[in-house]
């Protein structure tokens, strides 16, 4: 019982110590557990506040960034509105001037009223002494030749026929005569007097082909990664978007279509104003674009139309109009030429007393073609003569269109004048880039391209390059040789000259056969006479 006591207890104290011993090692453990917690949120917390302090600086240098650009903006939008200031300013001076000008202009259209009711009370006076003295004269002519009142009134007025149709010939005769004179004198005077006072002096407008790119962190936003961003734009704007070497600030927008790269100039400069550039945001600001350009052709159309005051016009033609805001002639902005030439014509029209509105209205659509010229296939004056007669414009403005440049025969006095005022807006100096050599040599290549052909005799580029006729040797080319050498030389202009529209390649073909008889045959039948009568 003692041994086995003994043993209790020994087994207790180790159990006792077996205890400590592990409580011992718990807490060691526990103490190197604490320790390297301490050590673990130490370093968390030092490289947390090295990432908040990152943060801040990072946050402090944008915020100065953006600050700058709000700086940068606000400075130009306070000069912007400086400008606007002054124009209001302006305007409000010349609307005071225009207002004393009509205030002077209604006054003198009173005193001229009064003056022609004056006038009028007086011609009627002097008509009832003249239908007074008309009486008293039949009276007296029926008196003295036995004459009733009718016989004597049909005998007066036969007498006076006479003598009104004779000078009334001699009057159309002098006027006819007088007309011949100085027709070509009273039409340099009206287009001289049309040209100083008709057309407004409209700002030269240059379409923009280029968008600025502030900086390279939105040059990356709009390239993408691997090229993403800057595929889709040109996929949803059917344009070529490139940056110019040596020059990553500028990006070039490439198209044959002037309504594509506006699309793309607006969106492009939209994102880089919103600085938020991702495939969602590109395709909604294409899409507003796309919007806002279709809502500024029918604008401008519709404030072209109100400027000319050429009436009612169909909304597609007003929108045909407003695309001609992006088309461009030889560096001549198409509608700017468009509204010069309706304020020639209708000038002149004035001035000769024929419809200045439908002569405005003609002028203004004589281009219309050149809107979709590159969409539809014909010369600008087919599809613009096409349009006319589909809206239903009125026959003279269609002849109008369709003669403007002589391909038919002009049948209204206004399409000679749409001609002319086309001719002078396109002839004054600085209206168009192309210069009178890049003219001349271009017509040259047309006529080199033809005249190095063989059996050609002479060829002539005419109509501003238009047309080519070609003139070949009937001994040395056949019809079917005439018609391939036709189909060569349009080739060959197509594939090494640059022109605009459409060029009209004419060969023409003529055999003429001379024979002559005359003197010589009858001296020799003489000769042979005399020696028979000798013999």
């Amino acid at each position: 019982m003692l041994i086995t006591g003994v043993i209790i207890g020994l087994l207790l104290i180790g159990l006792v110590l077996g205890y400590l011993v592990r409580q011992h090692k718990h807490r060691q453990e526990l103490l190197a557990v604490q320790a390297q917690a301490r050590t673990i949120i130490a370093q968390a917390t030092k490289e947390a506040q090295q990432r908040v302090e990152k943060i801040r600086t990072d946050s402090r240098r944008e915020t100065l960034a953006y600050q700058q650009s709000v700086k940068d903006e606000l400075t130009e939008q306070q000069s912007d509105i400086a400008v606007r200031e002054q124009r209001r300013k302006q305007r409000e001076q010349l609307m005071s001037q225009v207002t004393i000008r009509l205030d002077d202009q209604t006054a003198m259209l009173d005193e001229r009223s009064q003056a022609n009711r004056e006038q009028r009370q007086g011609i009627h006076v002097l008509r009832d002494q003249a239908e007074e003295l008309s009486t008293k004269r039949d009276e007296t002519l029926a008196e003295r030749a036995g004459m009733d009142a009718q016989q004597a009134q049909n005998t007066v007025v036969q007498s006076a026929e006479f003598a009104l149709k004779r000078d009334r010939d001699i009057e159309v005769k002098a006027l006819n005569d007088n007309a011949v004179a100085n027709a070509e004198k009273w039409a340099k005077d009206v287009v001289l007097s049309a040209t100083e006072s008709g057309p407004q002096d409209l700002p030269k407008e240059h379409l923009e082909h280029t968008v600025t790119v502030p900086n390279g962190e939105i040059r990356s936003k709009i390239i993408g990664r691997e090229g993403q961003h800057i595929r889709l734009l040109e996929t949803l704007t059917g344009t070529d978007l490139i940056f110019v070497p040596d020059d990553n600030s500028t990006l070039f927008i490439s198209t044959h279509d002037p309504i594509r790269r506006e699309v793309a100039r607006v969106a492009l400069t939209n994102l880089v104003a919103s600085r938020r550039i991702s495939a969602n945001q590109i395709e909604t600001q294409v899409e507003n674009a796309q919007r806002d350009v279709n809502h500024s052709l029918w604008e401008t159309g519709e404030q072209t139309v109100s400027l000319l005051h050429v009436g009612w016009m169909h909304p597609d033609l007003m929108k045909l109009i407003g695309r001609l805001k992006y088309r461009t002639s030889y560096g001549q902005n198409v509608l700017l030429h468009s509204i010069e030439v309706a304020q020639l014509t209708g000038a002149m029209a004035a001035r000769l007393g024929y419809n200045t509105r439908l002569a405005r209205r003609a002028g203004l659509l004589h281009d219309l073609g050149k809107a979709i010229d590159h969409e539809v296939e014909g010369t600008h004056v087919e599809i613009g003569t096409e349009f006319a007669q589909k809206y239903g414009e009125d026959a003279v403005v269609i002849n109008a269109i369709a003669a403007h440049h002589g391909d038919i025969e002009k049948t209204s006095p206004i399409s000679d004048l749409v001609a002319a005022a086309d001719a002078i807006s396109g002839a004054r100096p600085g209206a168009r880039s192309e210069s009178v050599e890049d003219y001349i040599n271009r017509l040259r290549a047309l006529e080199q391209i033809a005249n190095e052909q063989k059996g050609v005799s002479e060829s002539y580029a005419i109509q501003a390059g238009r047309e080519l006729r070609i003139i070949v040797k009937p001994q040395e080319l056949d019809d079917t040789a005439a018609a391939n050498l036709t189909k060569e030389v349009a080739q060959q202009v197509e594939e090494k000259l640059t022109y605009p529209g459409k060029i009209k390649v004419t060969t023409i073909r003529t055999a003429t056969a001379v024979e002559y008889v005359g003197d010589e045959k009858k001296k020799k039948k003489k000769k042979k006479k005399k020696a028979a009568n000798a013999s």
